[in-house]
């Protein structure tokens, strides 16, 4: 698995901590040199590469991406607060086998200021989804989803905070799923085998 993080990595963290996931992370991947994601899987032991976006146009950053995929022999992907769109080249290559963790209540609030656009909104609850990637942004088939209470007071940083809690126990949870391939695809519809009939 290779995992897609632009920033400190903390969802990045959950996946090499985690028993069954950690083991599976053999790339770590950012589009910024100084992204502490990066740091985090080397501690592990984890290859972790920079791509630079600069020289590309979304395309041809995709493509540098499969051929890094490639060489590592990439199974599947999860995007770990990974700020790029990818191309529908590596959406492709990866139908069903690529996750991203969203903090709002997908199809609620998606983009890049979903805890902020929450807020303004006045939603009483948000939360967490963990969905398939598909060549839409935050749009793919939810896989998992959890609700987190917005409390009177909240700012962006203390909501943020709280959904990150619940990003870190669905995320690994739900990579464990994809790595067991217990996830199936009707649709929209994602069935859990083993938990929900198929």
């Amino acid at each position: 698995m290779a995992v897609l993080a632009s920033g400190v990595g903390s969802n990045l963290q959950a996946l090499l901590d985690d028993p069954t996931v950690g083991p599976w992370v053999s790339l770590a991947v950012s589009d910024r040199a100084s992204a502490l994601a990066l740091a985090r899987a080397r501690a592990k032991g984890v290859p972790a590469e920079f791509v630079d976006p600069g020289p590309h146009d979304r395309d041809s950053y995709g493509l540098a991406l499969l051929d890094l995929f490639a060489r590592h022999r990439i199974d599947c992907v999860a995007l770990a607060g990974f700020m790029r769109v990818l191309s529908p080249d590596v959406v492709r290559a990866f139908e069903g086998r690529m996750l991203n963790v969203h903090p709002s209540l997908l199809p609620a609030f998606p983009g890049a200021h979903a805890v902020r656009d929450a807020l303004a909104w006045g939603v009483k609850v948000s939360g967490v989804t963990v969905h398939l990637v598909d060549e839409e942004v935050d749009h793919g088939p939810i896989v998992l989803q959890e609700a987190v209470p917005v409390l009177p007071g909240d700012d962006e940083q203390s909501l943020h905070d709280r959904i990150h809690e619940a990003e870190h126990r669905l995320y690994p949870a739900a990579v464990r799923l994809l790595v067991e391939g217990r996830l199936k695809v009707d649709g929209r519809v994602v069935h859990v085998l083993g938990e929900e009939p198929p």
